[in-house]
């Protein structure tokens, strides 16, 4: 069995939440593993991060810091080693791992750590000996020995991390969902499944704000030519598969693939005198050294009577932004203003920008139905507005409806403008 490649299993903190969640986890790898090589990652079970990061904060500043990434780990370290008691009690030979005795490798502050390599001697060792390994998901070891977190979907891009590593089969999302769908299934009932996913476009749904899959584990995916499948953890189905081995001709009938919505936004608007210093890299700097990301950037040119930039960023990397921001818009003389009451709302698909047709429709669309668009940016894979908060679930049905999302593509009326789904 050792010389067969592994299979790389991820089950999320719903899915390990409780005993019988866990035997049930433990009965299916038990099943993987008599046939291959298996590995699993695990989070915390249910709410635990929440709950312990609710008790960081009440037990210190709230900030995260080396102590909570000691703290928020032993949650993920629970989960494995509960999982692998399961598994034994089922007669598998099981072993369970911190990040650190997996091999696993981070660099960066903490609560944004990003694997930097992994030494996978002992986990291959124990494949070797015939144990299932399960592996704490969410940290490795920094270069001075401590833990460090991965922060957003941490156990995902463990999980594809320690695939790519090892040379899996593939590598296999276990979630509280079906798989990947053609909206958010619970503001869009209607919503459709998709068998198939694009690894280029699965990224740019999960920046979007699709939580089935993290952003930055399906980047890794795609660099690493990794095939990933989501499915459910509690009913049976074939799921969703993201890779990059997709059939073109399929594709080319398919401009929008769905739509995705984020919640997690502030706008931010910076102004002031322009001519001088060009404040735009120093607010870049920020985001950069913080490791956050930013999107729908607009600016004017630095020399201009005025300077004006805008941008959308994580209303939850606020806290750890704002002084940053403030202090180096400060600096350059301009002023700064933040908008909280947004949400983000985006088309995915493949060739937008040669389909400006989406673009105008999604306009039109919201705009007579009296929802109001703030700032759009586009790209090939994407467009996204900003629209108020309070409208994002009216916002996602029309436009889900208009384009013929809720329709199996060979259910399409003849006659219907072929734009609404291609171009």
């Amino acid at each position: 069995m050792s010389t067969m490649r592994c299979l790389v299993q991820k089950y999320g903190g719903t899915s390990v939440a409780g005993i019988d969640r866990l035997r049930r986890a433990a009965a299916a790898l038990a099943a993987s593993h008599a046939v291959r090589p298996t590995v699993a990652v695990v989070s915390a079970q249910g709410d635990t991060t929440d709950r312990l990061l609710a008790a960081a904060a009440e037990a210190g500043s709230g900030d995260h810091t080396r102590e909570t990434d000691q703290l928020l780990v032993t949650g993920e370290i629970a989960s494995a080693a509960l999982l692998a008691l399961c598994l034994r009690k089922l007669g598998v030979d099981a072993v369970s791992c911190t990040g650190g005795q997996a091999g696993i490798t981070v660099r960066g502050p903490a609560g944004e750590g990003r694997v930097a390599a992994i030494d996978t001697a002992a986990v291959r060792g124990h494949l070797a000996a015939g144990r299932l390994v399960v592996v704490a998901g969410f940290h490795g070891i920094g270069g001075d020995g401590d833990v460090l977190t991965l922060g957003r979907g941490g156990s995902d891009t463990t999980a594809i991390a320690l695939a790519a590593a090892l040379g899996a089969e593939r590598c296999e999302i276990f979630t509280d969902v079906a798989g990947v769908h053609t909206a958010d299934p619970r503001l869009v009932p209607q919503a459709r499944l998709l068998p198939a996913v694009p690894v280029d476009v699965m990224t740019e749904m999960a920046f979007a704000g699709a939580r089935v899959l993290h952003d930055r584990a399906v980047e890794l995916a795609a660099a690493q030519d990794l095939t990933v499948i989501v499915k459910s953890a509690f009913e049976e189905g074939e799921g969703t598969v993201i890779s990059s081995r997709q059939d073109a001709a399929a594709l080319e009938d398919h401009g929008i693939m769905g739509i995705a919505h984020d919640l997690d936004v502030t706008r931010v608007l910076i102004h002031g005198p322009g001519g001088g210093e060009d404040a735009a890299a120093a607010v870049l700097e920020v985001f950069a050294r913080h490791n956050a990301p930013v999107d729908l950037v607009a600016r004017s040119g630095p020399h201009e009577a005025e300077f004006r930039m805008g941008f959308t960023t994580r209303d939850s990397d606020l806290r750890r932004l704002e002084p940053d921001l403030r202090a180096g818009v400060a600096r350059s003389g301009h002023r700064i203003e933040f908008d909280g009451g947004v949400a983000k709302v985006s088309l995915i698909g493949i060739g937008l920008l040669n389909r400006p047709q989406h673009t105008a429709r999604l306009l039109s669309l919201l705009g007579a139905a009296g929802i109001p668009v703030g700032w759009l940016s586009t790209s090939q894979l994407r467009v996204s507005v900003t629209v108020p908060r309070g409208q994002v679930r009216d916002a996602l049905a029309l436009l889900h409806r208009e384009f013929g999302l809720d329709q199996e593509p060979a259910d399409v009326p003849d006659g219907q403008p072929l734009s609404l789904i291609g171009g």
